[in-house]
């Protein structure tokens, strides 16, 4: 699928949601728990039982990216899935440090 950016992608394993902050230009298979993630709006849920070593979660509000940087995701619901691009697990993105004030 070529993802592009403010679309928002579900689960087909949990309850797990996500936005698309940052896409590539290719197109990618994006999966949580080893199944296809899908529109809510406009697909049905893809069937099937997820991949039990893919099962590392997604956590509320945080950022994964692909380690490349070129696709970064935002959670807006938690899940049970690992995120993952072509068989790939995204990462967490670091958090940003703030400037000291002194």
């Amino acid at each position: 699928m070529k993802l592009t950016v403010g679309t928002t992608l579900a689960s087909a394993v949990d309850g797990a949601t996500v936005i698309v902050v940052r896409a590539g230009d290719d197109d990618v298979e994006l999966t949580s728990g080893g199944l296809a993630m899908y529109d809510p709006k406009s697909d049905e849920a893809p069937q099937g039982e997820p991949d039990g070593s893919q099962l590392g979660g997604v956590q509320i509000g945080k950022r994964y990216v692909t380690e490349a940087d070129d696709v970064e995701l935002l959670a807006t619901k938690p899940g049970k899935g690992t995120l993952a691009i072509d068989g790939v697990a995204l990462r967490l993105r670091d958090a940003k440090p703030l400037p000291a004030s002194d």
